[in-house]
């Protein structure tokens, strides 16, 4: 059966653009060759899990305000299960192949640990053929199927030279990669919260494991598998979206049997920025989860904020206090009581959280 195109819904769904504090519980789950996968779970209710995109971060990811805004917009009504592939975030570090063979036995891993024996699950990017694929060899297992900004073939979303000189630049200079890249796969992001997704994606794995998943990214072909889902299926992307062709997802709707196709508008690669609003309404009409309400505003308190941005710029707790002409001690409390308010849980979230709040040019 042919995919089916639904028009864009009309959304009045409330974003308020401030961090909401929210409690994000850590956990890790065992490979088979004893590597650990770190998870994080948010919200209350069925299991949602996310198959992440190229790179990913627990803590950090938490810790940016569009990042965070989108998770706690799924986690509405579902337990949200998000992890950390090999080598990336909080997981163990991981030198061995990328394969489609790691990316399921990880999904594995994560699911065994907690005990879901059948959830909805959700892939984008590099995940949505992730996800694909697990849905086509465990049908048993996947209850919903959503896919944002994948592909059915990697060989798809790129020309060889491109992806030689991304491959070179990203191996030969990891930072000025990983800001292209974030101006690729964030272009309506404002100048903050480009600069904290570019310090995200240093921070969530080495040069080495970059280059590996966009490897892995660029040889995946999964449409030979796609007509063995029997989950019902929502296929999302944005019609600017320049890392991943529309093209690619009309591919996966046609090939999955039933699946609905929806173009997005916008220009933004990754979900969590540009027109989420729209996006997360879709999601959540899909799995029948109700519209949202407006969240309540979380914000800082002046002192606050100016912790929070000797933080960011490296100081420690002693430079804190002798800067603000305070004890040590206070300065502790300060900290303390920003962790808790934004529901983090170490320095880094409070830096990256301040970084991507700015105005910077």
């Amino acid at each position: 059966m042919p995919a089916k195109t639904l028009e864009p819904i009309a959304t009045s769904l409330l974003f308020t653009g401030v961090v909401v504090a929210q409690e994000q519980r850590l956990g890790m789950a065992h490979l088979a060759d004893g590597g650990r996968v770190a998870y994080a779970l948010t919200g209350s209710g069925p299991f949602l899990l996310v198959a992440p995109g190229w790179l990913s971060h627990l803590e950090l990811g938490w810790a940016i305000p569009a990042e965070r805004m989108f998770h706690e917009s799924l986690s509405s009504g579902r337990t949200l299960v998000r992890y950390d592939r090999p080598g990336c975030g909080l997981s163990d570090a991981y030198d061995g192949p990328r394969t489609m063979a790691l990316e399921l036995a990880t999904i594995a891993a994560v699911t065994e640990a907690l005990g879901v024996t059948r959830c909805e699950v959700l892939g984008w990017s590099l995940g949505a053929a992730v996800a694909a694929q697990w849905a086509a060899d465990h049908p048993e297992k996947v209850s919903r199927l959503v896919l944002y900004g994948g592909w059915a073939t990697g060989d798809a979303i790129g020309d060889e030279d491109s992806k030689r000189h991304m491959l070179g630049l990203l191996a030969s200079h990891w930072g000025l990669g990983s800001d292209l890249l974030t101006d690729l796969f964030a272009p309506e992001a404002d100048a903050g919260t480009r600069l904290a997704l570019a310090r995200y994606q240093r921070a969530a794995s080495s040069p080495e494991t970059a280059v590996a998943l966009l490897r892995l990214a660029y040889a995946l072909d999964v449409l030979p598998s796609l007509a063995r889902v029997q989950a019902p299926t929502l296929v999302l992307h944005r019609s600017g979206d320049r890392a991943a062709p529309f093209d690619q997802s009309r591919a996966l709707a046609d090939a999955i049997p039933g699946a609905q196709l929806v173009e997005l508008v916008g220009r933004s690669h990754l979900p969590a920025i540009g027109d989420v609003e729209s996006l997360v309404e879709q999601v959540r009409r899909f799995l029948g989860l109700p519209r949202l309400r407006r969240t309540v505003p979380t914000g800082l308190t002046a002192r606050q904020t100016e912790v929070a941005a000797l933080v960011a710029d490296g100081l420690t707790n002693r430079q804190l206090a002798d800067r603000l002409g305070i004890t040590e001690r206070s300065a502790e409390s300060h900290l303390e009581r920003i962790r808790l308010r934004l529901g983090f849980r170490s320095r880094s979230q409070v830096a990256a959280w301040y970084v991507a709040r700015q105005p910077h040019k």
